[in-house]
């Protein structure tokens, strides 16, 4: 059990070492674990930047690691209300007049906690939002934190993320991660990809947004919950509602990935707060292949849907907000 402060290709960041796995965290972009390796199954799961990579992992985190949306994938025409309060956001896809994916991923947060046991390492970085650190406030008026929990074992890496309302009004909340898994991972071979995926959301084809209409699953996408579906090759963006499946006679929510010629996988579970998916693979050549899950749907304020449907929610004054997921190697 090991946590130590290292040099990240001119960053400052974090390893954590535990058991068979290796982790390396960037403090200073998003908080976001950059690195995830499994000494014995030689798997490395996550995509990390290289030494040519790293002025791209600066100005694009959302490729690499555990990037944290704030919030989740696009807002039409950067804009929504709630209860009368207007939140204007900065066009970010100029060809779609789209918002995307927030700020949060590339803040600099602070090291708060480390902790070494005889079971696990745990690192604890935070982020404050507010009117003199007003790099989100300007955008989102709502003073906040949040909160980034990393505990290593030998059991893998379990995230919690937290977020904790410290503003006199209700705050939207929507969260996601924009999670590149490496393909391959753990050597050459056949890769197949599962996901507990329910419905597709229908997107409109210039801007990429829900139109309301919920699909059943057809062509590949049938094979998310049942043979496993290539993760890459084939380019693939698709918005999808979370379903529970059943993994020996036990419910599993979340993406498996597994070599086929050597039977290496990775698993990555999510809980019950994150209800939507998307999937995305830069167009399927790119080395990895993104399940991203997500609390809301893809403009989910805007969606004249029910809540219960889109995952829009409220935080309330002094309330906080938490959810965990887990990544580990078999």
């Amino acid at each position: 059990m090991k946590i130590s402060k290292i040099d990240f290709f001119g960053l400052e960041a974090v390893k954590m070492e535990a058991g068979d796995y290796e982790a390396i965290m960037v403090p200073s972009v998003g908080a976001s674990m950059v690195k995830l390796y499994n000494k014995a199954k030689d798997a490395d799961v996550l995509r990390h930047p290289s030494q040519d990579d790293i002025e791209t992992f600066k100005t694009r985190p959302q490729v690499y690691g555990l990037p944290l949306l704030f919030p989740p994938n696009r807002i039409e025409d950067g804009t929504y209300s709630y209860e009368g309060k207007v939140y204007k956001f900065p066009i970010t896809i100029p060809a779609q007049n789209n918002y995307h994916h927030g700020i949060l991923k590339s803040q600099p947060f602070i090291i708060t906690r480390t902790a070494i046991t005889d079971d696990y390492v745990e690192v604890e970085a935070r982020f404050f939002s507010n009117r003199i650190n007003d790099v989100i406030y300007k955008d989102f008026p709502h003073e906040f934190e949040c909160r980034m929990n990393y505990i290593l074992s030998a059991d893998g890496l379990e995230q919690t993320v937290t977020f904790v309302n410290d503003s006199e009004e209700p705050m939207p909340l929507g969260v996601g991660f924009h999670t590149p898994i490496n393909i391959p991972f753990a050597g050459e071979g056949e890769y197949k990809m599962w996901l507990s995926a329910g419905e597709q959301w229908e997107l409109s084809e210039d801007r990429s947004l829900p139109t309301g209409k919920l699909l059943p699953l057809s062509g590949r996408l049938l094979e998310l919950r049942s043979s496993g579906m290539d993760p890459v090759g084939e380019g693939i963006e698709v918005a999808l509602t979370n379903k529970p499946f059943f993994i020996d006679g036990k419910e599993y929510s979340g993406a498996i990935f597994a070599n086929a010629r050597t039977g290496v996988k990775v698993f990555y579970e999510v809980d019950e707060q994150y209800q939507h998916w998307t999937i995305w693979n830069n167009g399927g050549a790119a080395g990895y292949m993104c399940p991203e899950p997500q609390t809301w749907a893809i403009n989910a304020p805007n969606l004249k849907l029910p809540h219960e449907e889109t995952g829009f929610q409220i935080l309330e004054p002094g309330d906080a907000w938490s959810a965990t997921t887990k990544i580990y190697v078999k």
